[in-house]
């Protein structure tokens, strides 16, 4: 954890609500904003978001590049592939979430939100003035039907929170009331975060089938034109009817925003230099030491800024299916994490400079501590678990570090494991009592170029053990097929986690994730513990209980030996050209989607 970050909690308020405050008093009472923990930091009479310019000049285009492709607009469904800037842009949830806080909502589309100490129901006031980009008024009937739609034909994501509704109704002219069936404090601000469409553009169709007409949404952009492969451009709606909200005063301000696609990562970073894109993040630390002097750069063209952020560490690696049974076995897994040389390939494509992921929630009060073995109340809440769970998850668990490049001590543990595990190397193969050898493949996406440089390095070391692992690449478009259904061995796995976990880690973590297409649950994770730890996270109104439990979980992800982890960034580098600018102050997550392009302007 780094030392300042309680220092940034404190000045954003986020500590009050990780440390804890009675609930608000005004339970069964309208309210304009809502927060997971505590109260909302900023007053009902805020001007505009701490980290957005209510001045910021309008106009101008920003332009994005991204990898791969797409075939569809429609984001909300499992069919097909859109581009991950529709609903951003063209399409507006009930309330919107501060990037300032760990998780607090602010009225958007609803002026409101009322519910129950239990938070047993929510109901929501839309704003009389909120308006569809057709012009049509948004609707109590909009949101039920888009709640509903979303929970039954759209990513399984919608789901979980849609299975807790017990009724859905319309109580006003402009109200909509959802009463709950399960105990669930995080369900109000779930369903303020549902995007809400426009019932009548999907009648007579069929909402789950992938295609290329853009969902009719009240966000500030419209989609203008769109070619699969090449690009898509969002247009300014000048009539957009949310311009004046508090809420959004400084955010949104450029007229068109382009996103332009590329085969590779070296594509899209020549277009960069050569003037096609307005900003490009460059995730490899080495490459921003030596890849930035370019006259562009050095004529001062082009801005290199480092944005720091206090969210917890999430997990990237390379995923193991456990639905495939060479996988089953956690020694198996252990085996294979102690042959991947971290440091070797943390120097090769990093310069050495990124810090390993420790763990699920690192890097935040969240985590566990490596190493060191669980007590107080998260024992408790591991123990009647205790037979279930893999070694570590009590005792404590800590990555290996290889001894030097050729990694021998790990690799000799690694085999020990393997042989305990029931395989053996014969002429040079690993095999198992069947004689069948120890094969499986990696798959990547064809721009993947770092990953696919670690997995190189990995390939080689595993074949000391062995074992013989394929890399194979495919484009966008085919990669999220075999991933929505599970058609993979080990492939690079990415989650994000804030500092309010929630319901999110069901369709993570969750045991229906093993067979049900289309849920986040790519290793094929099936634990008790995990689920009661995630239960344990949605009843609680105390925040030393979410965190003891959040750490519990951790223990349990970690322990489990699910992927095999690689690096993360205490800070993002983003170079921009210089005729772009935003804020002095960043939010409490840093650079994550909805601060960029959100808050940035072009400078005139």
């Amino acid at each position: 954890m780094r030392p300042d970050f309680f220092v940034r909690l404190r000045a954003t308020g986020a500590l009050v609500s990780l440390l804890g405050l009675a609930l608000p008093a005004w339970a069964d009472s309208p309210q304009p904003s809502i927060s997971m923990y505590g109260a909302p930091a900023l007053p009902p009479d805020f001007v505009s978001l701490p980290y957005a310019n209510p001045e910021a000049p309008k106009g101008g285009r920003f332009v994005i590049g991204a990898n791969g492709s797409f075939d569809s607009l429609n984001p909300y469904i499992v069919a097909g592939k859109a581009p991950d800037q529709i609903t951003p842009f063209t399409v507006e949830t009930l309330m919107g979430r501060s990037l300032d806080e760990p998780f607090s909502l602010y009225g958007l589309l609803a002026e409101s939100i009322t519910t129950d100490d239990a938070r047993s129901y929510a109901e929501f006031t839309l704003r009389p003035e909120a308006r569809f980009a057709d012009g049509s008024p948004v609707t109590p009937e909009d949101v039920i039907w888009s709640v509903e739609t979303l929970g039954t034909l759209g990513q399984p994501r919608y789901a979980t929170a849609w299975k807790k509704v017990a009724k859905a109704e319309i109580t006003g002219p402009r109200s909509v009331r959802f009463t709950f069936n399960t105990a669930d404090r995080e369900l109000p601000l779930l369903l303020g975060l549902r995007p809400i469409l426009k019932k009548a553009q999907w009648q007579g169709k069929a909402f789950d089938k992938a295609g290329l007409e853009a969902p009719i949404g009240s966000g500030p952009y419209v989609v203008d034109q769109a070619e699969p492969g090449r690009f898509v451009s969002f247009r300014k709606n000048p009539d957009w009817w949310g311009k004046d909200l508090p809420f959004n005063r400084g955010l949104h301000n450029f007229d068109e925003i382009r996103v332009e696609y590329f085969g590779t990562d070296i594509g899209l970073f020549e277009a960069f230099k050569g003037g096609l894109l307005s900003s490009y993040r460059e995730t490899n630390p080495a490459k921003w030491q030596t890849n930035f002097d370019f006259p562009a750069v050095r004529a001062g063209e082009i801005v290199k800024a480092e944005i720091a952020h206090g969210r917890p560490s999430g997990i990237e690696g390379f995923a193991f299916n456990t639905r495939n049974p060479l996988f089953a076995d956690w020694r198996v897994r252990e085996a294979l994490i102690l042959a991947f040389n971290f440091e070797l390939v943390n120097q090769t494509l990093n310069g050495g400079a990124h810090p390993r992921i420790s763990s699920y929630f690192g890097n935040s009060p969240l985590g566990l501590t490596p190493g060191l073995p669980a007590e107080g109340r998260v024992a408790a809440l591991l123990a009647p678990f205790k037979d279930q769970l893999s070694p570590g998850a009590l005792e404590g668990y800590k990555l290996p570090v290889a001894d030097g490049e050729a990694n021998r001590k790990n690799l000799r543990r690694a085999m020990a494991l393997l042989e305990e595990a029931g395989w053996t190397i014969t002429e040079g193969t690993l095999t198992n009592a069947e004689g069948k050898p120890f094969r499986f493949e990696i798959l990547l996406t064809i721009g993947q170029n770092e990953m696919i440089s670690a997995a190189n390095i990995y390939v080689e070391a595993l074949k000391r053990l062995g074992i013989t692992a394929q890399i194979t690449t495919l484009d966008d478009v085919q990669y999220k097929e075999r991933t929505t259904n599970y058609q993979f061995d080990m492939t690079h796995y990415i989650r994000s986690l804030s500092l309010s976990p929630g319901n999110e880690q069901t369709l993570y973590w969750g045991a229906k994730g093993v067979t049900e297409p289309g849920t986040r649950n790519w290793p094929g994770i099936n634990s008790p513990a995990a689920e009661a730890m995630i239960a344990a996270l949605l009843a609680t109104t105390d925040p030393a209980e979410m965190r003891a439990a959040a750490e519990a979980l951790d223990r349990v992800l970690t322990s489990g030996r699910y992927v095999v982890p690689v690096w993360y960034s205490k800070v993002s580098r983003l170079a921009y050209r210089r005729d772009f600018a935003y804020p002095e102050k960043t939010p409490l997550y840093g650079e994550v989607p909805g601060w960029q392009p959100e808050t940035w302007w072009a400078v005139k």
